[in-house]
């Protein structure tokens, strides 16, 4: 038992690891993602990364993996969830871009560029994109919206968010937060209840000015 806690402490751990490569791809894009300078950050010897990771293209695949899971599944899991109107189920997915838990917004933001570097990524990308607009046009036609429009509304809906994030658009809570209604009425074509709009502004801890 002694010796597999000091083996873990000197090789690190494979989730250290990739939360290292996390934060580089962050910071300083793909090419920061390199075995030595990770060991550095990790102050742990570059040959403990073999315990855990085959090479550099199985711990990217790593973060891509994560990536796809935090992001893409955020999205789904909130496109899918529990709403009694389109108003809810489409407020479930604004969750999204307000909790980071539910999507990351830098991670997104850094595999995006990564992608205009490979065409591969690029793909994945591209997969990525499919499968989110597909979730929220199913969320549509779950209350009666027809096929055509459906499909129309969650593009709308995700590409004004995905534009907010290539530009890398900053806005205070406070102007968000008074944006939703008028959101929420474009893309679904229905005007929000107070009530509605209290459910959500409580859960991310806004109180209306």
């Amino acid at each position: 038992m002694d010796q597999t806690l000091h083996d873990s402490g000197w090789r690190g751990s494979q989730e250290g690891w990739l939360e290292a490569a996390y934060e580089s791809l962050l910071e300083s894009g793909v090419d920061a993602v390199k075995i030595l300078p990770l060991a550095k950050k990790l102050n742990l010897s570059r040959t403990s990364f073999y315990w855990f990771f085959k090479d550099r293209e199985e711990l990217l695949a790593a973060l891509l993996c994560r990536w796809r899971d935090k992001n893409t599944g955020g999205i789904v899991k909130q496109a899918t969830a529990y709403a009694e109107t389109l108003v809810e189920a489409m407020l479930n997915v604004f969750d999204c871009w307000l909790d980071q838990n539910l999507f990351d917004s830098k991670f997104e933001f850094a595999v995006r560029s990564w992608a205009l570097q490979s065409e591969e990524i690029l793909e994945e990308v591209r997969k990525a994109d499919q499968t989110r607009m597909d979730a929220i046009a199913a969320m549509f036609r779950r209350f009666q919206v027809c096929e055509t429009s459906a499909d129309v509304r969650a593009r709308t809906t995700y590409l004004v968010q995905i534009g907010y994030i290539s530009m890398q658009s900053t806005e205070t809570l406070d102007v968000r937060m008074k944006r939703i209604p008028d959101y929420i009425a474009i893309y679904t074509g229905e005007t929000p209840q107070q009530r509605e709009l209290d459910r959500f502004f409580a859960r991310h801890g806004y109180r209306p000015g």
